[in-house]
């Protein structure tokens, strides 16, 4: 939410704002706004898909500095959209403008989007550090407030509908809040972080103005959920009284002169009827009813998070009417499903995020619908009078329909999709929602692999951690369009290894025999992914085939969370680096220096002939056509690296041998 142009207002007020310095305190963070302003200000990659690493890093500076300054932070996150539905078509219109923006971006042109699993990143960095945080049943604004007055501590956002909630203790944007400059106290020594926090009483003081106004000036001005058009008629009306800004501005000047014409009125009701003298008699009722919905929203929820975070439930007066399974309901809240099942499971309908893609090629969405299919058929597969009526009522056309919003060029589509008819091939009550979680995790391991068309053995020679995104690379391979290559493949598994490298030199391990020489692997592939080439452009087409493979991870990531976790979570903060991965294709188009520089690390090496190998193995003989470019040996890169090896090492070493277990005769 968001009332419009009032940020840009309030910051051009300075009296508005009171100066703190933020120590041994509690606050409340809008999850949601903290890691799109961390990602967007961080200035990362959005282009190739998202350096989910980076961001990792920035995430885990940004809790530090709070630990050093002892402020305890609370962390509450969106979930899906209400059983109304009544913002869907905000919701739409905010996905065409992403789809305009993926565009402008694919295109080499400016734009804000956020990468696919950004959030899911943020949530595996807040459980890393052991942060408090839960996810909302549905937008989590009027909870936050709930949430920051029962523990007297200030809101961390930015979101201008703050500067309407009354908060007991303040609302710091995040604009202000210089994490980054921590400063010591003169007396104590103690750190802080400066911060500014809006002051509604210096605020309404300033318009010498009842705050109970507020939330009708928030109504009246219109924000990211609300648009009366009736109230274009009130502002053609009446001559709003404004005062010279510091800048020409005409929202600026209607925010102004609206607070300017409310602040005569002494209450509420003499408010109200003053704005509905401007309206038809017969009009007028219907509009002081929609004003007083709208204004619903700026009255704080009734559900009380702190209970969450003494014992670990909330109660939600919404859920309780869905009659939820209780196992659903717990992991909605702890944020251990996602807002898409959400919103597929209480509305039947959810809007597919879009990405820099190829607009002239299907959505890269479209590669995953038979796995969305599953995970429908796993939320409608409910026990009789499990659900309330509304979620368990089936309709009339058969097999039952969900509707998904997704990109068709640069448009957004609605699609009736039809749910995977699975009843014949997995009769076993197991699968049933209301029990999915009491099921042995052998039946739901068999789910998971059914469904992405591999076999529990062919992954069995990589690490548990990589099982889910080896099932998914195997699928994403299989169904990718256009086609795949060995290229595509290797510079993914690269990017993996990477990561799995990165690791290693993070994490002690006992075996540090080629410490050394894993360090100088790692630096030269760091260079190449900070290295910009003056021929450093977006392939769309490689775009459009990674951003595939994302959406095979997100999709088999809601399966697996679905499924109670049969398989461990993926460490999402290494797994993928779209910087480095796109480089990465780019440098195994004109030489195999990638690959022959990883094999003088054994142990890393071995795990990426692996990877390589099983997805070869899930493949027909030829899929993969080989590359017209020579594998050259970079030995400029080679003759740098110490020589710890035994001698005979790279002659005896394989090049990801057909035979997948011929990896496995390489020492440690």
């Amino acid at each position: 939410m968001g009332v419009h142009g009032l940020t840009s207002y309030v910051g051009e007020h300075s009296e508005f704002f009171v100066d703190l310095q933020l120590r041994n305190i509690d606050v409340i963070i809008d999850g949601n706004n903290l890691y799109h302003h961390l990602y967007f200000d961080s200035n990362l990659d959005i282009r190739h898909g998202g350096d989910y690493d980076s961001f990792a890093d920035i995430t885990r500076q940004f809790f530090q500095s709070l630990a050093v300054c002892h402020i305890q932070p609370y962390v509450v996150l969106d979930g899906g959209n209400d059983a109304s539905n009544k913002k869907c078509a905000t919701l739409k219109e905010r996905a065409k403008e992403k789809i305009q923006a993926a565009h402008s971006l694919s295109r080499g042109g400016g734009g804000s989007l956020l990468p696919l699993l950004v959030r899911e990143v943020f949530k595996q960095i807040l459980t890393e550090l052991q942060v408090p945080f839960v996810q909302s049943f549905s937008e989590a604004d009027r909870d936050i407030v709930s949430l920051a007055n029962h523990l007297s501590c200030p809101v961390l956002t930015l979101d201008s509908d703050f500067c309407i909630f009354d908060l007991q203790s303040g609302y710091c944007p995040l604009n202000y809040f210089q994490w980054r400059n921590l400063c010591k106290c003169k007396d104590s020594q103690e750190c802080y972080i400066p911060a500014r926090c809006f002051s509604l009483e210096r605020f309404c003081r300033h318009f010498n103005m009842n705050k109970t106004l507020l939330p009708l000036f928030a109504v009246m001005s219109g924000n990211d959920y609300i648009n009366l058009p009736a109230m274009e008629v009130f502002f053609s009306k009446i001559h709003l009284p404004t005062e010279k800004s510091r800048r020409k501005s005409r929202k600026h000047d209607r925010i102004q002169g609206l607070l300017n014409w409310l602040s005569r009125f002494a209450d509420l009701s003499e408010a109200m009827e003053n704005v509905l003298k401007y309206f038809k008699k017969h009009e007028k009722e219907d509009i002081r009813q929609l004003l007083s919905s709208f204004m619903g929203e700026y009255e704080p929820s009734n559900v009380n998070l702190k209970d969450f975070f003494q014992s670990g439930m909330y109660e939600s007066e919404e859920m309780k009417k869905l009659k939820l399974p209780q196992w659903i309901e717990t992991h909605l809240i702890k944020g251990q499903l996602a807002p898409f099942v959400s919103d597929a499971l209480i509305l039947r309908s959810t809007i597919l995020p879009v990405q820099v893609e190829n607009m002239q090629r299907d959505s890269a969405h479209s590669i995953t619908l038979p796995i969305r299919q599953v995970i429908y058929w796993l939320l409608l597969n409910t026990a009789p009078s499990s659900l309330s009526p509304p979620l368990n009522k089936q309709p009339t056309s058969f097999p039952p329909v969900f509707y998904e919003f997704d990109r068709l060029q640069k448009s957004l589509k609605k699609s009736s999709v039809h749910v995977a008819e699975l009843a014949q091939k997995f009769p076993d009550s197991w699968y049933a929602l209301s029990t999915l979680n009491e099921a042995p995790i052998a039946e739901r391991l068999l789910f998971l692999f059914e469904a992405f068309g591999v076999s529990a053995c062919i992954l069995e020679p990589v690490p548990c951690l990589l099982q889910l995104p080896m099932a998914v690379t195997c699928y994403w391979t299989q169904f990718s369009e256009p086609k795949l290559t060995l290229q595509h493949i290797k510079a993914l598994l690269l990017g993996v290894t990477f990561g799995e490298l990165d690791k290693m030199l993070h994490i002690p391990d006992p075996e540090r025999s080629h410490a050394e020489v894993n360090k100088i692997v790692r630096e030269q592939f760091l260079k190449w992914k900070e290295n910009k080439s003056p021929k450093d452009y977006l392939e769309i087409d490689v775009a459009h085939t990674f951003c595939q493979w994302q959406c095979c991870l997100q999709a088999g990531l809601h399966l697996n969370q679905l499924l109670c976790r049969p398989l461990p979570e993926p460490d999402l903060t290494r797994l993928y680096n779209g910087t480095l991965v796109h480089r990465l294709y780019h440098q195994l188009k004109s030489s195999s220096t990638p690959e022959n520089l990883l094999s003088t690390s054994p142990k890393i090496y071995k795990l990426y002939c692996s990877m390589v190998q099983i997805v070869k193995d899930s493949t027909p003989p030829g899929f993969f056509q080989k590359s017209k470019s020579q594998r050259k040996k970079n030995k400029k890169i080679i003759s740098k690296l110490p020589d710890i090896r035994e001698s005979t090492m790279m002659d005896t070493l394989p090049f990801c041998s057909t035979n997948r277990f011929a990896t496995l005769a390489i020492e440690n």
